[in-house]
This record gives structure tokens, sequence and C-alpha cells, in this order.
């Protein structure tokens, strides 16, 4: 009897981590998705005024589209600092931010932020959502090359084959611009700034290892986003401008998307989408493994397409996506999955 009552509170236990387990999958899903939403939303965003006008240069466009970084990662610090505060930890910003790993988070966010998500929004706008997206998903790989440098980590041959295919991906994704469309007339500038997110978000990774396993993920994350988003605003905003010929022009551009109302509310989603997106990927890092976790995530340049033909059919921006397009995305998720984990264990729960 006792033996009996023995297995059946290990199966128990096996089939509780297994459920886990399955959550911690759909967590990562989630963030994968959320995070091509959020993509397609910012898009959309941008092509508004006061965001996008048609007598726009090269330089405002990109003041607009730091402008519009700035706005999407303060919502997405407020919208997980509302969380946190529901949750009752609201107190652990100030603990965190005493501390040297919470020091290192905002380290980190420097590189995520002003860099990596100034350049998403700028690759956004000036090659589309698909195409951005595609090429800021190889961050997995340059991460793995910095940790040979940074970390002393050794890159297998699985990994280097998913380097290869991730740089092969990129290729292919940045070879041509959206076809029927003259909406991206810098789509090869919109391509060198997509880079910039894959290296930031990178380095960010390598930056925060220490700090994110110190300091509560959440806590990490609302301080990551609203810091983020006050240094692109108070800073590289007005530096930009200035060094662009533009002035103060991303200030009035912030202030008139409130004003306007619609661009800021589009953005505003974004930044919902966004918050949920990591807090779905710190989930599932928790719940599944990093492996598996970023696996999931890394799709969101695939999810980009099915929320931006959706969004064309209704007729809220013009969206294209050439089949070269599309297989080279996929290659760069393939070659990130084989960067991160052993295809043959993603789905494979058990010990």
């Amino acid at each position: 009897m006792a033996v009996g009552t023995k297995v059946n509170a290990q199966q128990a236990l096996i089939k509780h981590e297994l459920s886990y387990a399955k959550r911690g999958l759909g967590w990562g899903i989630l963030s994968g998705a959320t995070w091509g939403l959020d993509g397609v939303l910012l898009t959309i965003a941008g092509f508004m005024a006061p965001f996008w006008l048609e007598s726009y240069s090269l330089a405002m466009v990109i003041v607009a589209c730091l402008a519009s970084a700035a706005m999407h990662d303060l919502f997405a610090g407020g919208w997980v600092a509302l969380y946190n505060t529901f949750t009752g930890r609201w107190r652990e910003y100030g603990r965190s931010l005493k501390t040297k790993p919470g020091k290192i988070v905002l380290m980190g966010a420097l590189m995520g932020g002003p860099v990596g998500m100034g350049g998403y929004l700028i690759g956004l706008n000036l090659a589309g959502a698909t195409y951005a997206l595609s090429i800021s998903a190889i961050y997995p790989a340059l991460g793995a090359i910095l940790g040979v440098f940074i970390l002393k980590e050794r890159i297998t041959p699985r990994v280097w084959f998913g380097i290869i295919a991730c740089m092969i991906g990129a290729f292919i994704v940045s070879f041509s611009p959206p076809e029927g469309t003259d909406a991206y007339p810098y789509f090869y500038a919109g391509i060198f700034f997509s880079l910039l997110p894959a290296i930031g978000w990178a380095c960010e990774g390598v930056i925060s290892t220490y700090g994110m396993d110190m300091v509560d993920s959440d806590i990490a994350l609302g301080m990551r986003e609203a810091f983020s988003g006050l240094v692109l605003l108070i800073i590289v905003v007005p530096i930009a401008g200035f060094l662009l010929g533009a002035g103060l022009a991303g200030w009035n551009i912030f202030g008139g998307a409130f004003a306007a109302g619609a661009p800021m509310l589009w953005v505003a989603a974004a930044g919902l989408s966004g918050g949920l997106s990591y807090v779905a990927w710190y989930k599932a890092l928790n719940m599944t493994g990093v492996g598996r976790a970023m696996a999931f995530n890394v799709t969101y340049a695939l999810w980009s397409i099915p929320f931006g033909l959706l969004f064309a059919a209704i007729g809220l921006y013009e969206y294209t996506v050439t089949t070269q397009a599309v297989i080279g995305a996929a290659i760069i998720t393939f070659g990130t999955i084989l960067v991160v984990a052993n295809p043959k264990e993603l789905l494979k729960l058990r010990n």
C-alpha cells in the first residue's frame, strides 16, 4: 500500500511538472505573438501624423521614430508598473534600484533601449514590420558570438550552423524591398537600422545576465522600460535632433502625438503588447527553460505576417510582403532556434 502511494505521488508530481512546462510553452508562444503584434501596431502609428508627414526628410523621420520609441517604452514601463502594483510589488522598485544588480539592469537597458529600441523603431518605419523584425531576430546569434569574447563561452557546431543560417536568412530578407508600394523609399537604410536592435539586445542580454538573476524579473522589466523611455526622451531625442539639424522637433512630435490622440493610443496599445510580451517571456524562461522560451519568442518575425495582413485587410495601413521575405524570415527563425536550443528537445518535456 505504501509503495502504491509512493508511485501515485510520483506520477502526480510528474503530471504537475509536465503541466507546468506546457504552460511555459504557451507563455513562450504568447511572447512571440505579442512582440510581432507590437511591431505591426508601432508601424501603423508610425504612418500617422505627427510621426509621419510627406514633407519629412530622412532626418525628421529618424527623430520622429526616436520620439515614438521613447513613448513606447514609457507606456510599456507604465503598464508593467501597474501590473507590479496590482501584484503588491511596487516597493521593490526602490529596493532594487539601490542594489548593484539593479544598476546592472539599468546599464543593460541603455543598450536594449536607446540603441535597440531606437534602431528598431527606425527600422520598422523605413523597412516595414516583417523586414525589421526578421533582421532584429538574429540577436541570439550575435549574443552567442559576444558570449565567446565576453563570457568565454564555446560555440558548438549546431550553434555555428544556426548563426550561418541567420546570416543567409538576413541576406534573403534584405535583398529587395516590398513589391507594389512606394511607402518605403529608405528601405535599405531601414535594414541597416534594424541591425541595431540585434546588436543592442544581444549586448543587453550579456550585460544583464548577472542583474536579472538577482532582481525580480518583472521589477527588472519595469525598471528597464521606464529607464529606457526616459533616456530616449530626455537625452537621445534632443541630441539626435540637434545632430540631424532638426533641433527640438522630436519633443514637439512627442507632444503632438498626445495632442492628436490616435497615434498616442496606437503606441499605448503597442506598449501594452510589448510589455505583455516581456512578462510572458520571463514566465516562459522560468517555467520551461531558456532554450525553449527563446526558441518560441523569436518566432515574432513570422507572427508579424498574419497580423500585418489582418490590419491591411481592415484598411488601417498598407502592408505587402514578398515570398522571398517570408522564406528569409523562416530561415532566420530556424537558425535562431538552432542557436538557442536543440530542436529535438524543444517539445520533449520529460526528463
